[in-house]
């Protein structure tokens, strides 16, 4: 059989990968969207949350000692069980959490003297995958999904928002793929092309403007098309910076993938990387609205 041959058989394979990965998770998130449990909702907010993190400590090697890792994660889990139960004020929770993991992280830094950047990145990693992950994901995720006084308007919100975030990425993969010829930012992902990104555009616009039109009174919470809209186009642009965050991330500590748990997709951090931008912003824009 021709290299070309092998190529194209691959390529197929890693197709027919992604979409099997990509049926699932969604079959996933659908159970737990009609089963309206808040327990369910922040189970598989907190198992996607802990194999992200875990595949950022991971990536991390043996430049992260592996006491480093435990207190990560050990404080990681408080933080989103004692999130999940909202007993104390965000804030507070977050700034001291931030501060314990910063000084135990320096802590087991001085175990020996220090090593130039090796001995910083000792801390920086874990500090950049505990906020990308349990701040930016799973806190902004929650806010979203149970700040508005009823389950069923936050889940169709977060819905909205995951079905924006990964249109615009299976957009501008599928357009790429087909039409892709311009090389966007090829120093950091050399797959990324501007018609990809035009793609990502345009699917974007499909998932937030045929969901509201199919459920206008879940989506109450925007005030009308030109929400939807604009909206839309931000989201569609920090998914873009999201997704090209991790590349940043993966290239920097000289690795491929994050993982191996989803099949053609890769680990659960490519699964929800532009979600870590995404909802973050979203949440913002939510409080911004209840300000004014």
């Amino acid at each position: 059989m021709s290299d070309s041959a092998v190529a194209k058989k691959s390529k197929k394979q890693v197709f027919f990968s992604r979409l099997l990965s990509t049926v699932i998770m969604w079959a996933l998130v659908t159970w737990v969207f009609i089963a309206q449990s808040e327990l369910g909702f922040s189970a598989l907010l907190a198992l996607l949350s802990f194999g992200a993190l875990f595949e950022i400590l991971k990536m991390g090697g043996g430049k992260i000692p592996r006491m480093t890792m435990w207190v990560t994660l050990v404080i990681s889990l408080a933080y989103m069980g004692i999130e999940s139960s909202r007993s104390i004020p965000q804030s507070s929770l977050m700034l001291g959490s931030l501060g314990l993991l910063t000084l135990l992280a320096f802590g087991v830094s001085m175990r020996k003297a220090p090593e130039g950047d090796k001995t910083l990145l000792e801390v920086l990693v874990p500090l950049v995958a505990f906020v990308l992950v349990p701040v930016m994901f799973y806190s902004s995720s929650s806010q979203i999904l149970f700040t508005q006084g009823d389950l069923t308007k936050g889940a169709w919100l977060m819905l909205w928002l995951v079905a924006v975030t990964k249109f615009s990425d299976m957009g501008a993969y599928i357009t790429g793929s087909l039409v892709g010829k311009t090389k966007m930012i090829p120093h950091i992902s050399p797959g990324k092309t501007w018609e990809g990104l035009v793609g990502g555009f345009a699917f974007t616009q499909l998932a937030a403007c045929g969901l509201y039109a199919m459920a206008p009174d879940q989506l109450s919470f925007f005030s009308g098309w030109g929400e939807v809209v604009i909206l839309g186009f931000v989201l569609c642009a920090v998914a873009v910076v999201g997704d090209l965050a991790e590349s940043v991330l993966k290239r920097s500590l000289v690795v491929k993938d994050s993982g191996a748990t989803l099949p053609g997709i890769g680990g659960i951090l490519d699964l929800i990387d532009s979600i870590c931008f995404t909802a973050p912003v979203f949440a913002l824009w939510m409080g911004i609205k209840e300000i004014f």
